[in-house]
């Protein structure tokens, strides 16, 4: 039997619920657990499927994980915690014998910092216990490795320079939130930027750079360079490429606002007294922020996420653009969640099936990209994210 572990109960975890009830046949015993044990019977609820089982977890405690590990006994971890909680989950999944799949690389609670390097340190220890571990299966990171290790396999001899562009073009109705986790959200935005040229990072100034794009069904959108965690991967894998960069779309009220929270301090991880108790402004932030998962009934519009590459095939030079649209009315109307939670947990969902199904199965901790491109990009047009190309046009990048 198939086991699986949600840890999570967000609107990403939400999502992966929804998903994985619908693929019966290749999970057969699901759980869901969080620190919130109501939430994830709520989710049960929605999904209307009283045999998938829950569970109250504290995923920075590791013997609390190793605990409902031993008595669940899960095949499979999708981790759609915190990134904070990454290695505690890891940690367990050691000690028990449990593969391990995440949306997001860890990140340290008192440090704005994204990178790979506290995961991939656990290479060996995951190769000698002969599990496999999964990183970065959202969307981006995610099916933006998976295409681009697509457009490798099929359409390039050598890849020169690619640009991930990532579109929300919805709209929720609300005057400020963020379409998932704001603490994470907020730390992401207001770092500095980087991009990869050269065999270089080249920092720049938050939001510092930026430029209209134009995408498919929404139209230009004034786009803004920042840092993504899976241009660190990218590079890696794909040393032919040059330049590596990330652009992400934000509206003038957004930016306004965001500007007002940082002005004021609000954006700050620093613990601050306030009145002999210490509290984080961005954490206090988050809570009186809308929550994520509250935002569907009233999203309109839809995202647009995708590749943009340039390379050398057959010794020409040649351009290709491969993405996906997703409509935020849909995501809500099949899963209860906006397209942002959607576009991230339907991807976790096909990465712990390939992984059952023995297509997506090797010792040691991998992100997606290092893995078979094709069966990952047939599932995603049978379970909700179907993908469109385009071949030899101008990127405008």
């Amino acid at each position: 039997m198939n086991r699986v572990l949600i840890i999570g109960a967000g609107g990403v975890g939400t999502v992966v619920a929804h998903k994985v009830a619908q693929n019966s046949d290749v999970f057969e015993d699901i759980m869901i657990a969080s620190r919130t044990k109501s939430k994830c019977d709520e989710i049960v609820k929605a999904v209307g499927n009283p045999n998938i089982k829950t569970a109250k977890v504290d995923a920075d405690k590791v013997e609390e994980l190793i605990s409902l590990f031993k008595e669940f006994k899960p095949d499979i971890v999708i981790n759609v915690a915190l990134p904070y909680q990454d290695l505690t989950i890891m940690d367990a999944c050691l000690a028990c014998g449990v593969n391990y799949l995440d949306t997001a690389n860890y990140e340290p609670r008192d440090e704005a910092k994204f990178e790979y390097s506290w995961q991939w340190a656990y290479h060996d220890r995951f190769k000698e216990a002969g599990l496999t571990a999964i990183l970065g299966c959202g969307f981006d990171p995610g099916v933006t490795g998976v295409y681009t290790a697509y457009a490798d396999k099929h359409h390039f001899d050598e890849i020169h320079y690619l640009d991930i562009v990532d579109c929300n073009a919805g709209d929720h109705k609300r005057a400020f939130a963020t379409n998932f986790n704001p603490e994470i959200n907020i730390r992401e935005i207001t770092q500095n930027g980087r991009y990869y040229e050269n065999g270089k990072w080249i920092k720049t100034k938050p939001l510092e750079i930026h430029q209209p794009i134009t995408y498919p069904n929404i139209g230009p959108k004034e786009s803004y360079l920042l840092y993504h965690e899976e241009l660190e991967s990218l590079v890696k894998n794909f040393p032919t490429i040059k330049r590596a960069r990330f652009w992400m779309t934000f509206g003038e009220e957004y930016l306004t606002h965001l500007r007002v929270i940082q002005n004021i301090g609000m954006a700050s991880i620093e613990p601050i007294n306030y009145k002999g108790q210490e509290i984080v402004p961005l954490q206090f932030l988050k809570a009186v922020l809308p929550d994520p998962q509250d935002l569907g009934e009233q999203y309109t519009g839809e995202t647009s996420i995708g590749c943009r590459i340039r390379g050398i095939k057959d010794g020409k030079e040649k351009t290709y653009y491969v993405y996906n649209n997703c409509s935020h009315q849909a995501a809500y109307k099949e899963t209860g969640m906006q397209g942002v939670s959607y576009t991230t947990g339907v991807p976790a969902t096909i990465g712990a099936m390939l992984f059952l199904q023995g297509k997506w199965k090797k010792p040691g901790v991998f992100n997606v990209e290092e893995f078979n491109p094709d069966p990952f990009m047939e599932l995603l047009n049978e379970q909700g994210l179907p993908w469109y190309e385009k071949f030899n046009i101008d990127l405008e990048l």
